[in-house]
């Protein structure tokens, strides 16, 4: 059975989440930073903990010369789980998009080609039709494009879509993987009753093939999807969050996202969210300062990095130290 989308077209685990720490700052605005962990959670069973009092609803940075493992018996969870999809459900901007967005320009004759550094710089544009028009309008339109700026958007629109059937293959061959952890908080989001959705700037097709294929359909038909040209204004603007979320029927305050982006992370701040940065290829070294929580990934046991009682520890006022 096919996702549930929204568009213009148209789980919990009692384990903690081990992490080891490093280089936090002692700001208290700061979000809690976290590394992969080469130890099993089991060997760090018994770390201790402190619990405060804290005005801020966000987590603070821990110290680096305490090295706690993040366990959290959280009675609160999301109401809902908010997930971006390229860089978060799967690593998909270097092989994947930047791949289908070159083969198109090649098979259209453009004389055009993104190298890894520049796609790096142009996914500061949310948007795949928004990125090719600024990197065009900044350099200059092939000479196979036309003049007028009606014809240019049914251009860049053209090419969009092929650049999305490219892109759907490569995911329905299953060649780019899951991140690791994705499918286990998704259980532990779906066993508990908590809402699950992914808002992306991408083509429906493109993050309903991804959900689809690599979630699986049983897990698929309970996840809406809120992707493309749904609102306007994409991210780092909140309007993908605050629609998901009134679709959902739930509190902005009650959701907490999963980024990997400064403007996905700008974006979720806005709406009044909560927001966990997994770092991805492109994005490691991008600001998260107002992240509530960054971490190199979500992981599965022996090296989960953290869980659905992580996100629920989040919407209440305590913070580790």
């Amino acid at each position: 059975m096919a996702s549930t989308v929204i568009s213009s077209a148209s789980l919990s685990s009692s384990s903690s989440a081990a992490a080891s720490f490093s280089n936090a700052k002692r700001d208290q605005s700061s979000p809690l930073s976290l590394k992969s962990p080469n130890l099993p959670s089991s060997s760090l069973i018994g770390a201790k903990l402190n619990f405060r009092t804290s005005s801020s609803s966000s987590l603070r940075h821990l110290s680096n010369t305490n090295r706690s493992i993040i366990k959290c018996s959280a009675s609160v969870l999301p109401s809902a789980l908010l997930f971006d999809c390229d860089g978060v459900l799967v690593d998909t901007e270097k092989d994947g998009h930047r791949i289908s967005f070159n083969d198109t320009f090649a098979e259209r004759e453009l004389g055009v080609t993104w190298d890894v550094d520049l796609y790096g710089e142009l996914l500061k544009i949310g948007g795949g039709k928004e990125r090719m028009t600024a990197y065009f309008n900044k350099t200059s339109w092939p000479d196979k494009a036309p003049k007028d700026e009606t014809e240019r958007k049914e251009f860049i629109a053209s090419l969009h879509k092929r650049k999305t059937e490219l892109f759907m293959v490569l995911i329905e061959k299953k060649l780019l993987p899951l991140r690791p952890g994705v499918a286990k908080l998704v259980d532990q989001a779906l066993t508990k009753g908590v809402k699950v959705a992914v808002c992306s700037t991408s083509n429906e097709k493109a993050v309903s093939a991804i959900v689809s294929f690599l979630l699986g359909p049983e897990r698929a038909e309970k996840i809406q999807i809120f992707a493309g040209d749904v609102v306007p204004r994409k991210k780092p603007d909140p309007a993908i969050y605050i629609l998901a979320a009134s679709t959902l029927g739930v509190e902005p305050s009650s959701c907490v996202v999963v980024e990997d982006s400064a403007i996905g992370l700008a974006a979720a701040k806005s709406a009044g969210m909560k927001c966990i940065v997994t770092k991805s290829g492109y994005t490691a070294d991008e600001d998260f300062e107002n992240a509530d929580a960054v971490f190199d990934f979500i992981g599965d046991p022996p090296t989960e990095q953290f869980d659905l009682d992580f996100c629920g520890s989040l919407l209440q006022k305590q913070y580790v130290s």
